[in-house]
């Protein structure tokens, strides 16, 4: 088995081949979830899985599943993949690197011609970003029973309104297979780190031990639309101001819990938004993170408490509530150990890391084993037109994620087939 090793050079064509469906000026993607874009991305996906020789399906959500059929079709499938969505202004490596990762695993194993004890399948999940359809990850939360089935379909275009399922029926990703009830008997998921701990410490490879908890709010605040010349400072309830101090309120949230909180505002809006009017209504959005559900639940308490003080100190009544949420999740033991064992493997330097996003392996690790594999990304970047990763990077996560999937489909590792 010297030369099971994957092609850096077909992995990245392939990954550089998809970037240009929705290509940006500064060089990243925009190709929002079940848009024109999106159908070409996924095209572009169906056709090489075909071509690889996969069984392709697709349920009622629109996730894709590419299947190599194993020796041993009573096997439950280790399964690869992440998702081919992207933010507005997203970089190319973010969710496809994963699936394209996958579709290598087989390439390379079809090259080699290994045939493994079970199926091994790769898949596209439907909406990861909750950039157009909110929530995210709504594909894989659909799988898991987290989400029901209509409520995904009814979901709205966070703009248009347009609903995510006659937006799956328009680009033919509507599809006849039932979401969830199938068993996976092992989940790997490649991705970028998002985050730049392993390029500061110079790993190649972060076995994911698990994911932080995460509690999204929305947040609103109501004072009193006036004048800004005639009414006296001391008698205005500006919601605005008030919203103000919130913002500032979690900011610090995150820096009283460290060193793991993470504690955000991402989206603001306020009414009436005239230049010469004292804003009445402000709404804005609150996202807590930590690895531990306890501490979680601390920072939530003291969100409420901080932002209901501010809101009767400047006259004002704001309403939180709860948008999205989920516990920490750590990640199956074996499966991380086949990660790490692989790591040690192909030789990479590699370190145990907490991952700081949501990832469809979170939701997926509720009902099959499941870890991930992260790779670095320069600077940390990411969910940003600028991201970016080197070739040798993603080339050595292939092949860790080769060797684990290996090691769960067979049974033992490359050396033992």
């Amino acid at each position: 088995m010297q030369n099971l090793k994957v092609s850096s050079d077909r992995l990245w064509a392939s990954l550089m081949k998809m970037a240009q469906i929705g290509a940006t000026e500064k060089g990243g993607v925009c190709r929002l979830a079940l848009t024109d874009l999106d159908r070409a991305g996924r095209d572009l996906f169906v056709r090489w899985c075909e071509a690889a020789g996969c069984t392709v399906s697709v349920d009622r959500v629109g996730n894709i599943f590419a299947r190599r059929h194993g020796r041993d079709g009573s096997r439950p499938p280790v399964m690869a993949g992440s998702h081919l969505d992207s933010q507005p202004t997203g970089g190319k490596f973010d969710g496809a690197y994963g699936v394209l990762a996958g579709l290598e695993v087989i390439r390379t194993l079809n090259d080699l011609e290994i045939e493994t004890d079970a199926p091994v399948e790769i898949v596209a999940w439907t909406n990861e970003e909750g950039s157009r359809f909110s929530p995210p990850m709504m594909g894989s939360g659909a799988f898991a029973g987290v989400f029901p089935e209509q409520e995904v379909l009814a979901r709205p275009d966070n703009v248009t309104g347009d609903l995510l399922g006659d937006e799956l029926k328009r680009i033919g990703y509507a599809g006849a297979a039932a979401v969830g009830g199938r068993d996976i008997g092992a989940y790997f998921e490649a991705h970028i780190e998002q985050g730049p701990i392993l390029e500061n410490e110079e790993k190649t490879i972060g076995v994911v031990t698990g994911a932080q908890g995460q509690s999204w709010y929305e947040v609103t605040v109501t004072g009193q639309e006036a004048h800004a010349g005639p009414t006296p400072m001391p008698l205005r309830r500006d919601a605005l101001v008030a919203a103000a101090r919130m913002i500032d309120a979690v900011n610090r949230l995150g820096h009283a819990f460290p060193p793991d909180a993470c504690a955000t505002v991402g989206f603001v809006d306020s009414s009436p938004n005239s230049r010469n009017t004292i804003p009445g209504r402000v709404f804005f959005t609150v996202d807590l993170r930590h690895p531990d559900d306890a501490t979680l639940a601390a920072m939530d308490g003291r969100l409420r408490a901080d932002l209901t003080g501010i809101a009767e100190a400047a006259g004002c009544v704001v309403e939180i509530a709860d948008f999205w949420d989920f516990p920490a999740t750590p990640f199956d033991g074996t499966c991380v150990s086949a990660v790490r064992n692989a790591a040690e493997q192909g030789g990479y330097g590699w370190r145990d890391i907490v991952s700081g996003a949501g990832h469809d392996a979170v939701y997926i690790a509720r009902v099959a084993p499941a870890a991930m594999i992260f790779i670095p990304c320069e600077g940390g970047i990411s969910h940003n037109e600028f991201e970016n990763a080197t070739q040798a990077d993603c080339a050595a996560g292939a092949q860790v994620l080769l060797q684990a999937v290996l090691n769960r489909a067979t049974g033992c590792d490359s050396t033992g087939i």
